[in-house]
């Protein structure tokens, strides 16, 4: 066994880069070694802004030995006569093995020639010659490039190759043209704190060599130890940090060693809505900021920069720092007041000239119809005077804020500028906070809306969004989603489930197309194709949001996706739910082979699937059997309970009567006074389907048992 160590060394690379490139390495690595038997007892994975290494522990020397056998050409062509034919000479030869090593064996597929062979494991030395240099070209990412005279392509040059094999170097060769980089034991310290060189004795001396010149090479390890100099040199100041998890993940992979460092801003930029220094500070400088109190956003007219430098020089970082900052946040204070010289409405004429796309005009079109989908919403909502005034006032001002100097300087604030400078205009709070709420959740970890106003809003906005792009044929494909169709269906739902809003969301959709299907200016055709693939892709969504979010098995969501599921889309989530915990409680297996054996054969009957009342269905002078007599009376007591599930969306009273429905109907298959269901005169036969039919009808309020699997 050995340890070996792979270092590729580089000019300084995107932060992203690192973590992707580890991530690629981390997937294939072990795959291709355990492929060549060459499984290591450990691989770890190590990365800087200025390196990519890998160091396999425990790795074999070299292949085991193996006994191949290799399948050759048929019998019947191989030997002719009880002798070799030159199918079976050229075989041997191809194998390097004599004629008289072949076998011959009966298949499946008739008599073959076999031949079995000892094949002498490789060195590992000579595996990884082969492989490391499709480990480092083959990594994936954007925005390679080429440097030099040569054709090879990477993110950042590539300076230095290290490969030991213990205390041995590896020999691998990168050639670009007429620079050729070559491993050796060579490696590099910190850019400031350790200029020099690091020769290393043998790949066990790694972690240890590099931490000694100033780079710890481990990101974990790095990840933690910037956040406890954010979370320490915090509490020194007597603030609390802002550390976001994808700035903290950025900042590790933008530095070697990291130093904690305090700047300051002046305290008028505390003036500014502290988003807007937040995002300042966060996303353009990469500063974690400092709060006054956990839970407020109040801050501190201080922040705290990692530094990849010499810790001695850190007030001279610091004031850098500062005076970067400083001018930035002078540009936020310009364009805030810039912008609050008028009133938000003010900006909503400037839309015209931003395009939403380019066959669905302007963004002030979009605003204009965002308008009459929130008033189609609260037509179904059956809103008073007041919410719709809020809604129509926040549906006219939410995109307004997109043509201020703020958020055309920080896209990121759109909505929140928009609340700041509706409030500032003196428009109702109800107003302001719904301009901020309809773009939630942008992300997976972001919350929902928690006003109606918020709620109604962004689903108008959204639906426009689908509705729209939908109709200019640019539906999602596989994993190319480029206006995020498949998020703003989830977020629709999401919003509808978690506000509790009775929305008839397929005749919303289905009222949306025809608004679109009616404007001049829009020339949509085929409205009717529209529809359907909104539904199917809405369905889509409810099925997905129904097994990955909520935890409910595949078949049970199967079990109630119909149109009814968007017709009521809070009644399929209850439905769902219920026919899980029916399953989890054992409750399942007290009616599930009745009432799935009833569907299987009401299928082959005429009966209608909206059909509850057995009267005038049922033909009573048909019922011979006390079995089916006793089916078509337990039919009827089901009625008024089905119906009252109907109606208050509580499936315990179905299931009861359910349950209570299933001995019958075992008597009525299996009993002393069983059935034939599928008798010879017809009308016998029917009114026995019609008995299994009107079952499988009051099982359908609940779902479809047919789509049920037993558990």
């Amino acid at each position: 066994m050995a340890t070996f160590l792979l270092e590729v060394g580089t000019e300084e690379l995107p932060a992203s880069f690192v973590s992707d490139a580890l991530h690629q390495w981390q997937t294939r690595i072990p795959a291709e070694l355990a492929e060549q038997a060459l499984a290591p007892e450990a691989v770890r994975f190590y990365g800087t802004p200025r390196r990519l290494a890998v160091i396999l522990d425990g790795l074999p020397l070299r292949q085991p030995d193996r006994q191949e056998e290799v399948k050759g050409p048929p019998a019947q062509a191989a030997f002719k006569d009880g002798q070799p034919t030159k199918a079976a000479e050229g075989f041997a030869r191809s194998r390097g093995v004599d004629v008289s090593a072949l076998e011959v064996r009966d298949t499946d597929k008739g008599s073959f020639v076999f031949v079995n062979q000892d094949i002498p494991g490789r060195a590992a030395t000579d595996i990884l010659t082969e492989l490391i240099p499709q480990w480092i070209l083959g990594l994936e990412g954007k925005r390679f490039m080429r440097w030099g005279d040569g054709d090879l392509r990477f993110p950042r040059p590539i300076r230095w190759l290290v490969a030991l094999m213990d205390s041995e170097v590896l020999p691998i060769t990168l050639e670009n043209g007429s620079l050729v980089c070559t491993s050796d034991r060579i490696s590099q310290g910190h850019r400031v704190l350790h200029p020099e060189a690091i020769s290393l004795r043998c790949a066990q001396d790694y972690v240890e060599a590099l931490r000694n010149a100033y780079v710890e090479i481990d990101p974990a390890a790095r990840r933690l130890l910037i956040q406890h100099q954010v979370e320490e040199t915090a509490k020194t100041l007597g603030g609390v940090p802002m550390v976001s998890p994808a700035l903290l993940d950025e900042v590790t992979n933008l530095v070697e060693w990291p130093t904690a460092v305090v700047g300051k801003f002046d305290t008028e930029f505390l003036d500014l809505p502290p988003e807007v220094a937040i995002i300042e500070m966060e996303s353009h400088q990469r500063y974690f900021p400092l709060k006054q109190k956990a839970d407020g956003l109040a801050l501190m007219p201080v922040f705290i920069t990692i530094s990849n430098g010499d810790p001695s020089k850190d007030a001279i970082i610091a004031e850098g720092n500062a005076r970067v900052i400083r001018a930035r946040l002078s540009d936020g204070k310009f364009f805030f007041d810039a912008d609050r010289a008028q009133p938000l409405d003010a900006f909503v004429a400037k839309l015209e000239t931003v395009t939403f796309e380019e066959r669905l005009g302007s963004m002030a079109a979009k605003v204009k119809r965002i308008g009459t989908v929130a008033d189609h919403l609260c037509d179904q909502l059956n809103l008073g005077a007041q919410p719709r005034q809020h809604i129509r006032r926040a549906a006219y001002l939410c995109k307004a804020d997109l043509v201020t100097q703020m958020v055309g300087e920080f896209p990121e604030l759109q909505g929140v500028m928009g609340q700041k400078y509706a409030l500032h205009s003196g428009e109702p709070e109800a107003v302001a906070t719904a301009i901020v709420e309809h773009y939630l959740p942008k992300g997976a970890q972001d919350s929902l809306p928690q006003t109606l106003a918020g709620q109604v809003v962004g689903i108008a906005d959204r639906l426009d969004t689908l509705v729209g792009i939908f109709s200019t044929g640019q539906l999602p494909t596989g994993s190319s989603d480029p206006f995020a169709l498949r998020r703003a269906a989830n977020a629709v739902l999401n919003i509808i489930w978690a506000a509790g809003l009775p929305l008839n969301l397929a005749k919303l959709l289905d009222t949306v197309v025809q608004d679109f299907a009616q404007d001049p200016t829009l020339a949509i055709k085929a409205p009717e194709t529209l529809r359907t693939q909104l539904h199917d892709f809405f369905l889509q969504r409810v099925q997905t949001l129904l097994q990955d979010e909520q935890g409910i098995d595949y078949d049970l969501v199967n079990a109630v996706l119909s149109d009814r599921a968007l017709s009521d889309p809070l009644d399929v989530k209850d439905r769902a739910l219920f026919l899980q915990a029916m399953r989890r409680s054992g409750r399942m297996d007290k009616v599930y082979e009745t009432v799935n054996r009833a569907t299987r054969l009401a299928a082959q009957g005429t009966l209608d699937t909206n059909v509850l009342d057995p009267e005038g269905v049922i033909v009573t002078a048909k019922l011979e059997a006390k079995a089916e007599q006793a089916f078509f009376a337990a039919l009827k007591t089901l009625v008024p309970q089905t119906q009252a599930a109907q109606a208050s969306h509580d499936y315990n009273q179905l299931v009861a009567g359910l349950e209570q429905v299933a001995p019958v109907v075992s008597g009525f298959f299996d009993g002393p006074d069983s059935v034939l269901v599928m008798a010879d005169e017809p009308a016998v036969r029917q009114n026995r389907l019609n008995l299994l039919g009107l079952l499988r009808n009051h099982a359908l309020v609940l779902g479809d048992f047919g789509a049920i699997v037993k558990g």
